[in-house]
C-alpha cells in the first residue's frame, strides 16, 4: 500500500508510538495516509483505538518479523 508519510516507532514503549503517530498525522491533509511501524505490542490494540477515537481509518495492519506495520488514512 501505498503512503504519504512512514513513521519509525520501532522501539519505543507505549506511550511513545502514540505520541509520535498523532505528530505525524498532524502533518497530514485529509485522506492521506500514514505508515506507522511499531514493534511495542500494545500498538495492537493502542493505534486502532486512538485512530477510531480521532476518526481516522486503519486501511491495514500486518506483521512481519516483530514488527507490526498500520497504514491509517487522516480523517
Amino acid at each position: 500500500m501505498k503512503s504519504n508519510l512512514q513513521l519509525d516507532a520501532k522501539g519505543l514503549s507505549c506511550p511513545m508510538p502514540i505520541v509520535k503517530t498523532k505528530k505525524a498525522m498532524d502533518t497530514l491533509a485529509s485522506t492521506e495516509i500514514l505508515e506507522v511501524q511499531v514493534t511495542d505490542k500494545g500498538a495492537l490494540t493502542d493505534i486502532p483505538a486512538w485512530a477510531k477515537a480521532g476518526g481516522h481509518t486503519v486501511l491495514d495492519k500486518f506483521e512481519d518479523a516483530g514488527v507490526i506495520t498500520f497504514f491509517i488514512q487522516k480523517a
